[in-house]
């Protein structure tokens, strides 16, 4: 019981423990047809929030609310979310900035946000605080999500 428990479990998230297949990133960087852009610590500070300017307070720095998909290339989950994730990237294009971030190469970032399982999913309104989400989402379930709390 506790095997499949955690076989459960493990579908929907995965830890930040394990490494990085290089092949598995190759793969990714190839795929340069994807609406959905990566974003790099840097990147982040222009398009979403320079936190640095702003340590104590979230000051949005986008023209559209945003998606942020927190991932890694080794995670089954955030491989299954991946091409949902571009679904809705394709669905909302020009009416949501979608990203997403690599928490191995980006750990700044990751640290930021407190993220330990992934895939872990950033949705930042206009206005308002933004929300995290862990783990795998269906289509539906991401569509509502971005629905609901991006209006």
């Amino acid at each position: 019981m506790a095997l499949v428990f955690g076989l459960a479990f493990g579908a929907s998230a995965c830890s930040q423990q394990k490494q990085p297949n290089t092949e598995q990133q190759q793969q990714v960087k190839e795929n340069k047809t994807m609406k959905v852009k990566e974003l790099t610590t840097e990147e982040f500070k222009s398009k979403v929030m320079d936190f640095e300017k702003h340590p104590s307070e979230w000051v949005f720095e986008g023209e559209r609310p945003a998606l942020i998909d927190f991932y890694a290339t080794w995670c089954g989950p955030c491989k299954m979310t991946a091409p949902i994730v571009e679904q809705i990237a394709e669905k909302y294009d020009g009416k949501v900035d979608v990203y997403k971030v690599d928490v191995d190469k980006e750990q700044q970032l990751a640290a930021m946000f407190g993220i330990q399982s992934i895939p872990s999913l950033l949705f930042i309104p206009l206005k308002g605080e933004p929300q995290m989400s862990v783990g795998a989402m269906g289509f539906g379930q991401l569509d509502s999500a971005v629905t609901e709390i991006l209006k």
